[in-house]
Order: C-alpha cells, then structure tokens, then sequence
C-alpha cells in the first residue's frame, strides 16, 4: 500500500504547484520517510487528496522519474528507486550530481600537468600538438571511493589549480571561469577496471566499473573538456529517456 506524504501547497506563492509537489515529494525520498521499493501513491489519488489538476500532478511525478528518485513500470505502478547515484543524460557534472543527491562528494587530485596528446585533441577539434592541461581524480561519495575522473582541458583552462579541483567541480571551475558546456559527444559503456582502478575504487577483480568519455563544447562550438571516466557500476547508473519518433 502506497504511503502518502503530507504535503502543503501555498496557492499564493509566485513557485509553481508541481515545483511546490515535487520539492516536498522529492524530501520525502531523500530524508527516507519513502524507501527504496515502496510503492507510490498513484497519479489519481494525489490529485484528488491535494486538489491539484492531474497534469500538474504529472509533471511533478515526471521531474522525480527524471532525477533518478523514482521508477514507473508498466503494470506494477510508481516506486522508489534505490539510493544508486544517477546520472541523467545531460550536462552535469558528477560533483553536481552528488551535491544535488546530499552525496557529500570530496575530491583526492592524482595528476595534474601540462601534456601533448593527439587522440584527445582531435577529440577537442584541437591542434594535434596542443598543449592539454590533464587532470586525474578520485571522487568520493561519503567518504567512499565512486570514480575515477579523467579530464584533458584546452590551455586556455590551465590556470585551473590542483587546490581548486580539491574544493569544487570541475564545472563549477569552468562556470567560474565564464565557460558553459552546451553540447557534447558521450559514449557509455562497460569493462573489467585495470589494477590502478581497482585499487582507487576498492573494487575486486569481477566487479565492472561503467565507462563514459564525454567531448564538450560551449554555444560557439568551442572546446570546454574531454573527460574519460569509469565508475563503480554497483553504485552508479546513467538514465536516459527516450521516445518514440
């Protein structure tokens, strides 16, 4: 039986009702009042015990299936997604992913330095001799080893210091700096981790690690990173939507 959670919407608020919904919602989840599994009170019902109109009802619904806290599945209803980490596909970073699931991430820097490498400036529409700044870091996720993040930037973004990459994400950094990621090439895939990545990720020799490598680039098709990422697959998922053409 589905759990229902108390909720109050203020109709004078300039915040529009399914944001209103969905924030309370979405507190539920996160502070565990809703557990992984249970079922979720159905679209009808919520409407009819708020007195909210049902596209409101759905859209609210549908921004908590796009942030990875819940599941529809055809014939068994809404539940709580588990506690994994998601990502959704769009252009976010992993610490903003973390900060936005109250993650607590923190960064160890294992590299930092100036290099020349060709495969990752065609990647960037760069010069085959550029010279990348390459970074390499574990994220953690309350305290617990999740990535290992490689990333090339173009020289432009070599002022960014090893000290900064320990406080902030890299986005963040680049936000700051005035650049915004606005498309990018990802490909996601699978693969048994190397030693090194076990050893980071505390991983044993069966356990996979999910792949991404991501080329960005800002609204004047100029480069912003190359990233080369693996992750615990146990704790980590992409989510991606798609729909009928």
């Amino acid at each position: 039986m589905a759990i229902r959670v108390g909720v109050t919407i203020d109709r004078s608020s300039p915040v529009p009702l399914y944001h209103q919904l969905a924030e309370q919602l979405c507190t539920a989840i996160r502070s565990g009042q809703l557990q992984p599994g249970d079922p979720f009170e159905n679209e009808i019902a919520l409407a009819e015990r708020l007195n909210l109109s049902r596209p409101t009802v759905r859209r609210a619904i549908q921004e908590l299936v796009s942030q990875g806290l819940l599941l529809r599945r055809r014939g068994l209803g809404t539940t709580v997604a588990n506690r994994k980490v998601h990502r959704r596909a769009e252009l976010t970073s992993l610490y903003d992913d973390l900060k936005r699931d109250a993650g607590r991430p923190t960064t160890t820097v294992l590299q930092h330095e100036l290099v020349r490498d060709q495969r990752v400036a065609a990647a960037l529409d760069l010069p085959a001799d550029a010279e990348l700044l390459s970074i390499v870091r574990v994220r953690f996720s309350d305290n617990r080893p999740l990535a290992i993040l490689r990333n090339w930037l173009p020289p432009s973004r070599a002022d960014i210091t090893r000290k900064q990459l320990e406080a902030q994400g890299l986005y963040d950094l680049l936000r700051d700096r005035g650049v915004r990621p606005v498309v990018a090439h990802q490909t996601i895939g699978a693969r048994p981790p190397t030693a090194a990545e076990r050893r980071h990720l505390g991983l044993k020799p069966s356990e996979p690690v999910l792949t991404m490598t991501r080329s960005a680039f800002d609204s004047a098709g100029n480069p912003v990173e190359y990233g080369d990422h693996c992750y615990r697959a146990q704790d980590y998922s992409i989510e991606v939507m798609i729909d009928e053409r």
